[in-house]
């Protein structure tokens, strides 16, 4: 299987790759012309060859368009900033399984500083969505926010579900809407590591957010936010398979 690089653009059949991956195509696997590989400019997939290679630099000629899979659903994962190392892990992970944008949020339990923190961290994030997102082969690049405070990620659109530890609400898999299309979209709040105040839980169910359960266990905040992501993938992957297969 091809590997697949992201470019800034292409224009009129050609595309440029530098920095850091276009080292480790010549120094590590010693590119040569004509070789082949998968870009995207972060709209469509094209195969590509070789036109030249030097160090740092890597040119491709445009060989034909590829077909694109689309996406099953939107989702939008609102992750409450937890220790960075297990964010950056739910960061490459949620990348992996799909998701087309995630919002860090500053939640009352926030630990102390990492909101301030957020700020430098934020080029560090993108690249680890773009390092993702070319292991998995993605098409399209998942969107990272700048880190919003808890009140203002109540307005997401669509289908909105907040995990909650707190036992009462129905499951994510039931509260799913039944009828689901490629059209639909889904918001995935994730709350920090001390869990939600009694404040956010009135103000997330007077925004109509509907609180769900991923079962009678506590999950960590990332082992919760991709045990939500393959549920609603796989939901909407089944309701995709069923109509074309109608």
């Amino acid at each position: 299987m091809r590997r697949r690089f992201f470019v800034d653009e292409v224009r009129n059949g050609q595309a440029r790759l530098a920095g850091d991956d276009a080292k480790h195509l010549t120094k590590v696997l010693r590119v040569e012309v004509g070789q082949r590989y998968e870009i995207s400019d972060n709209r469509n997939v094209f195969l590509a060859e070789v036109a030249t290679a030097h160090k740092g630099e890597v040119e491709f000629r445009t060989l034909e368009k590829l077909p694109v899979e689309p996406p099953n659903v939107r989702i939008t994962l609102c992750a409450a900033l937890i220790k960075f190392d297990h964010f950056e892990w739910m960061i490459e992970k949620a990348t992996e399984l799909g998701v087309a944008e995630i919002v860090p949020v500053i939640a009352t339990r926030t630990e102390r500083g990492l909101d301030r923190a957020a700020e430098k961290r934020i080029e560090r994030w993108r690249r680890i969505v773009l390092e993702a997102s070319q292991q998995s082969r993605r098409a399209v690049l998942p969107e990272v926010a700048d880190a919003i405070h808890f009140s203002k990620v109540l307005n997401q659109p669509g289908h909105r579900f907040v995990l909650d530890e707190e036992p009462g609400g129905p499951s994510l898999l039931a509260a799913l809407p039944a009828a689901r299309t490629a059209e639909d979209s889904v918001a995935l709040l994730v709350g920090p590591e001390g869990g939600w105040t009694d404040a956010e839980r009135s103000a997330f169910v007077a925004a109509q957010w509907t609180r769900v359960t991923m079962g009678p266990l506590i999950l960590r905040a990332e082992t919760a936010a991709m045990a939500a992501l393959s549920v609603v993938n796989c939901a909407f992957l089944e309701q995709r398979a069923g109509t074309l297969k109608n």
